[in-house]
């Protein structure tokens, strides 16, 4: 009969870890964070649906979850990576019924920009950079360096116009027009999807869609972003000081890249893996593009 009358009286929950403890909401946040791209043409770390679906699936469903929250710190890359990644999270939270909170760190520009578009609010710190909403591409002219040299360029094909934009060749003005025409498509795809998801939000008579960026508060009054605020510091004030936020990103197996590409030390196995260092010059220009 004492045991009875004792045994209500101990709180068993308290004694559980948080996860297990069906009263602290859960919030999983996702890391989206390096340049987008193929994992091939960006290297290990770049953003593609494939190096991402899994952690979101995971993401999605946890048990008993608020709502997800995504960390987006992106310069942009491939514009049809961006949209396959922001479709999936707006089908994940379709199918979970849950809202999606980004949380912009230190950029979420062009395809980064996007990735934040999945989400039904975006949160930028005030010095957060958000926007460049267009499109570009980029190359180099070569064709009076190969001449200095005595080079002769020799190009064969099947087609009139299989090749173009060669920087070994004299710019032509047909390739021109159809690289931009081409631009054009895509930018025009990329401002609708804004307004899609963004919607009144946005600010009337402002430049939004020339490309141009702009910094979290700034941002915030071009209807680009909603508040100014960080991931637990904005879901603490929402669910409560003891949310449990959980982290969820790409794995990464330390043995593999040890085996495949040896130490930073360069013990014996190692390779030198140039074409990841190619990769990592072209992640660091997209990011320096921002001044970051």
């Amino acid at each position: 009969m004492l045991l009875r009358r004792i045994v209500p009286l101990v709180d068993f929950k308290s004694w559980l870890p948080r996860r297990f403890r069906g009263d602290v909401p859960v919030v999983p946040l996702v890391r989206l964070s390096g340049a987008i791209g193929m994992p091939a043409a960006l290297g290990r770390g770049s953003l593609s649906l494939s190096s991402i679906d899994a952690t979101l699936k995971k993401a999605f469903s946890v048990g008993g979850a608020k709502a997800v929250a995504l960390a987006i710190n992106s310069p942009g890359g491939s514009p049809v990576q961006s949209h396959l990644i922001f479709r999936r999270i707006r089908q994940l939270a379709a199918e979970k019924k849950l809202p999606v909170i980004a949380y912009v760190e230190d950029i979420a520009a062009s395809g980064g920009y996007m990735l934040a578009c999945a989400a039904d609010e975006i949160v930028a710190d005030r010095s957060s950079i958000l926007g460049s909403i267009g499109v570009v591409s980029a190359t180099f002219g070569l064709d009076k360096a190969i001449a200095r040299l005595g080079i002769d360029r020799r190009v064969y094909t099947a087609g009139t116009r299989k090749v173009t934009l060669d920087p070994f060749q004299p710019e032509n003005g047909e390739d021109v027009e159809h690289i931009k025409t081409l631009q054009r498509d895509i930018h025009a795809f990329f401002i609708e999807l804004v307004k899609e998801r963004r919607g009144a939000r946005l600010a009337e008579g402002e430049d939004l869609f020339s490309g141009l960026y702009w910094a979290g508060e700034r941002s915030v009054s071009l209807g680009l972003a909603d508040r100014i605020g960080t991931a637990h510091d904005d879901l603490a004030t929402r669910y409560g000081d003891k949310v449990d936020i959980r982290l969820f990103e790409p794995g990464r197996s330390s043995f593999l890249r040890r085996r495949l590409f040896g130490t930073a030390t360069g013990e014996a196995g190692g390779l030198v893996d140039f074409d990841n260092v190619l990769a990592a010059i072209e992640r660091r220009s997209l990011f320096s593009r921002y001044g970051l």
